[in-house]
């Protein structure tokens, strides 16, 4: 049995030369020229049949191109959240404190120091980078997640970040008292 190798769709049609759009129906045609395989495209309005010679022919689609939903939200809002969780006990409010807090030093606003580990327990002692009053430190507790879990994880923070967040968090993001949110927190 002989191997062929047949091109990816060109994505313009073989007549007219149009680029065929995201989403729009083709016909690929291929052809056997000198034992080498061929394949043309074409539009549905080129389309009269298949052309002389074609080896073989099927109707197709060119396909979507997969759309990141970009989430710009305020670093405060971000902070605000790392913030209020900080006397988290629950376990779901705490993996999301740690997944947060690697947002924000990925977002290079909060900094890793050391470890500190307190029995089977890990804490990562951390600053921000821009503290105004001088560098207070936060201690997030590293709750040893598997991948799955760091991916549910930064899935409901994706969902906060774009509306509301889950009932097993809300609890803990309720708005607090004037006097006790922060300077320069944005409230959720």
């Amino acid at each position: 049995m002989a191997d062929w190798e047949v091109q990816r769709a060109t994505g313009r049609c073989a007549i007219s030369g149009r680029e065929l759009a995201e989403g729009e129906e083709f016909y690929a045609v291929l052809f056997d020229r000198n034992g080498a395989i061929e394949r043309a495209d074409y539009s549905l309005e080129c389309w009269s049949g298949p052309p002389e010679g074609a080896f073989c022919f099927w109707k197709s689609r060119i396909p979507l191109k997969e759309r990141k939903k970009i989430v710009w939200v305020d670093n405060d809002v971000l902070v605000n959240l790392f913030l209020r969780l900080a006397d988290a006990k629950d376990e779901l409010k705490i993996r999301f404190r740690f997944v947060l807090a690697l947002l924000l030093m990925r977002k290079r606003l909060l900094k890793y120091e050391q470890t500190i580990r307190d029995g089977d327990r890990e804490h990562w002692q951390m600053r921000f980078v821009r503290d105004p009053a001088g560098g207070s430190v936060h201690m997030v507790e590293n709750p040893q997640m598997r991948d799955d879990q760091i991916e549910a994880v930064s899935a409901q923070l994706r969902a906060i970040l774009q509306g509301e967040p889950p009932e097993e968090l809300a609890a803990g993001l309720e708005e607090p008292d004037e006097a006790a949110e922060p300077d320069g927190g944005a409230a959720i």
